[in-house]
C-alpha cells in the first residue's frame, strides 16, 4: 500500500473510533465529568479546606492536575479495551486482519481514537475544574506533551488487555485490581513527602506516580520527583507496549482460534 492509502486508512479507524464514543457521549464524555465535579465538591472545597496547602499550594489547585490526568489514564485506557474487545466479540475484526493493511496501522488506529476519547475528557474536567480554582500554567508545552503520552501509553495497555481478554469481565479486571489502586496511589491527593520514608520507596515503583507529578509540575511547577527521568520512562513504556501489542496482534493473539 502507498503512503496515500495507508493515511486513508489510519484516519478511517481513527473516525470510526472518534465516531463510537461520540455518538453515546451521555455513557463516555457526560459521567467521568459529573465524578470530577463530586471530586472537586467534596476533596477540593469541603475537605480541602481543613487540610489548607499542600507544598505550599492550596489543596484544591494541588489535586486539579492529579483528577485531570486520572480522567485521562482511566478513559484512555477503557476506550481502546472496550472497542477492540468489542469487534473481536463481534468477529468484525477479522475483516482488518485479512485486508492488506499492515497491523500498525490498525493498532495506531485504535491507540489514536483511545487518547482522543482520554484527551476530550481530560478537557472537559479542566473546564470543570476551572469553576473551582483558577490556576496558571507554569510550563504548557510540557503539559501538553505528558498528557498526550499519557493517553497514547494507556491506549496501548487497553488495547493488550483487549487481546488477552476472552470474555467482558476480563477487560474490567485490570482497571478494578491494578489501575485504579495504581491511581488513587499516585499521588493525585497526597504528597509521598507525607508518607514515612520506606512508603515513599515503595510509592517510586508505582508508574502512575511519574506521570501524575509530571503533569503537576508543568501545571503547578511542584513536583516530588525529577521530571527528566519521568519523561524518559514514560516514552520507554510507550515505544516497549507498543512493539509487544504489536507483536501479539501480528501473532493474532486472543484473535486467532
Amino acid at each position: 500500500m502507498n503512503p496515500r492509502q495507508l493515511w486513508v486508512a489510519l484516519v478511517t479507524i481513527v473516525v470510526k473510533e472518534v465516531r463510537r464514543f461520540t455518538r453515546i457521549w451521555p455513557q463516555t464524555l457526560l459521567p467521568p465529568s459529573i465524578t470530577m465535579t463530586l471530586y472537586f465538591v467534596i476533596f477540593g472545597n469541603l475537605i480541602g479546606s481543613r487540610i489548607g496547602t499542600m507544598d505550599g499550594i492550596s489543596y484544591m489547585d494541588y489535586i486539579v492536575p492529579g483528577l485531570i490526568m486520572m480522567s485521562v489514564i482511566t478513559n484512555s485506557y477503557s476506550n481502546v479495551a472496550s472497542s477492540f474487545f468489542s469487534n473481536k466479540f463481534q468477529r468484525s475484526i477479522e475483516e482488518l486482519m485479512v485486508s492488506p493493511l499492515p497491523s500498525w496501522i490498525i493498532l495506531l488506529g485504535y491507540i489514536i481514537g483511545g487518547a482522543v476519547r482520554g484527551l476530550g475528557v481530560g478537557i472537559i474536567v479542566t473546564a470543570v475544574a476551572f469553576l473551582f480554582t483558577d490556576l496558571d500554567i507554569h510550563h504548557p508545552f510540557l503539559t501538553i506533551m505528558v498528557v498526550v503520552l499519557t493517553a497514547l501509553l494507556f491506549s496501548i495497555g487497553g488495547f493488550i488487555n483487549a487481546l488477552f481478554a476472552r470474555k467482558f469481565d476480563d477487560i474490567s479486571i485490570i482497571p478494578t485490581f491494578v489501575l485504579t489502586p495504581l491511581t488513587y496511589l499516585g499521588g493525585v491527593f497526597y504528597s509521598i513527602h507525607m508518607l514515612p520514608e520506606f512508603w515513599q520507596t515503595v510509592s517510586l515503583a508505582n508508574p502512575v506516580l511519574y506521570m501524575v507529578n509530571t503533569f503537576r509540575y508543568g501545571i503547578l511547577g511542584v513536583s516530588d520527583i525529577s521530571v527528566g527521568p519521568a519523561m524518559a520512562a514514560i516514552v520507554a513504556f510507550i515505544i516497549g507496549l507498543f512493539a509487544f501489542a504489536l507483536w501479539l496482534l501480528e501473532r493474532g493473539k486472543g484473535i486467532r482460534s
